[in-house]
């Protein structure tokens, strides 16, 4: 059975103390998180003094459960990824009525993730072992499916094993060997309809909606960007996006893709999101990590300020799980960084802060 138990489950209306149990829990594992203080105390330290620091955390349980068998960056990736995944999974168990398919259906980003993972694993002859590291059981995929998936051999077994979940007709007859980002963008297109259609029939989640349709828009830009560094422009762009933004409809992202950088930047520039990028964007970027950092820190940001004004929404939470999902980002990226001897400052410029 590749399905969790979905013990929160509850369909139908939800009265609003449901929302606010649900806020009320989320602000109280919210203080837990790490302050930015706390990114500047573990870019000094060596990793072995890292991993006592984590061990002296919310992940202590975690770390000490799995100290038998790792050590070095690969406890600290793997404790901090089954944290996040229990803390997720809590979450959802922890809500009832509409907090609860809200939650449900967000957390479906995480069996997309998994699902890419285990493909671009395959693809590129990753370890089973290394491969499990980074996945993240949150969705409706459970920890032992997925681990039947990383034991198949390769991408065409792994795809048929799919079969059976809604990810299997998305993806069934692309050919990942062939087209691995058509395969990809497949599954965030499902992914974000079926986001806007829950959110749509559900009364009073508008703002919800402005978040999933802006979320839309920054996957569009992102996109956008590495297309453009690609050379692919036109009506070729469009096999890619993510239909439903917020701003930026198809046709103003073709516009973009053809463009000329100086025009690129003119339209680009008449949007908010030009704000979190306009002093990196130059017209021959070699790596785009500062763009999507930058764009992930906006939109987080976005989240949490307007979360604060509508407490009695799902907002409060998704707002916690973008941050809780930024903090372990940033711990393996501190972690990486040391292992592979690079700078305070390189790593630095890879965290979200």
């Amino acid at each position: 059975m590749y399905a969790r138990p979905k013990k929160g489950k509850s369909s139908g209306s939800a009265p609003r103390a449901r929302y606010a149990y649900g806020t009320a829990r989320v602000h109280a594992m919210k203080v837990k998180l790490f302050p930015k203080e706390t990114y500047a105390k573990l870019l000094v330290m060596a990793l072995p003094e890292i991993t006592r620091f984590i061990e002296e955390s919310e992940y202590k349980a975690e770390v000490d459960e799995l100290a038998r068998t790792y050590s070095g960056i690969d406890l600290v990736e793997f404790a901090t990824h089954l944290n996040l995944a229990r803390t997720f999974t809590k979450i959802m168990e922890m809500t009832m009525g509409e907090p609860h398919d809200l939650i449900v259906e967000y957390l479906r980003r995480w069996d997309i993730w998994n699902i890419k993972t285990i493909l671009r694993g395959k693809t590129y002859g990753a370890s089973d072992e290394e491969i499990v590291r980074i996945l993240v059981p949150s969705g409706e995929l459970s920890r032992e499916y997925l681990q039947t998936l990383v034991r198949k051999p390769s991408v065409e077994e792994v795809i048929a094993a799919l079969k059976g979940t809604v990810y299997y007709d998305v993806i069934k007859d692309i050919g990942y060997t062939e087209s691995s980002m058509k395969v990809e963008d497949e599954l965030d297109k499902f992914y974000y309809a079926r986001m806007v259609d829950l959110v749509s029939r559900i009364g009073g989640s508008s703002l919800y909606l402005t978040v999933i349709k802006m979320e839309i828009d920054v996957a569009n830009l992102k996109t956008l960007f590495r297309l453009k560094n690609a050379d692919i422009s036109g009506s070729r762009v469009l096999e890619y996006v993510i239909p439903g933004g917020l701003y930026l409809s198809d046709k103003e992202i073709e516009r973009m893709a053809d463009a000329p950088f100086d025009e690129f930047v003119a339209l680009l520039s008449k949007y908010q999101y030009w704000s979190a990028i306009s002093d990196i964007v130059t017209e021959r970027m070699g790596s785009l990590s500062k763009i999507e950092l930058r764009l992930n820190k906006y939109l987080n940001e976005h989240v949490w300020k307007i979360s604060t004004f509508n407490p009695l929404t799902v907002l409060p939470m998704l707002g916690y799980m973008l941050s809780k999902d930024t903090e372990v980002d940033n711990i393996q990226a501190i972690v990486r960084g040391k292992e592979a001897g690079l700078s305070q400052e390189i790593i630095k410029d890879h965290l979200l802060l």
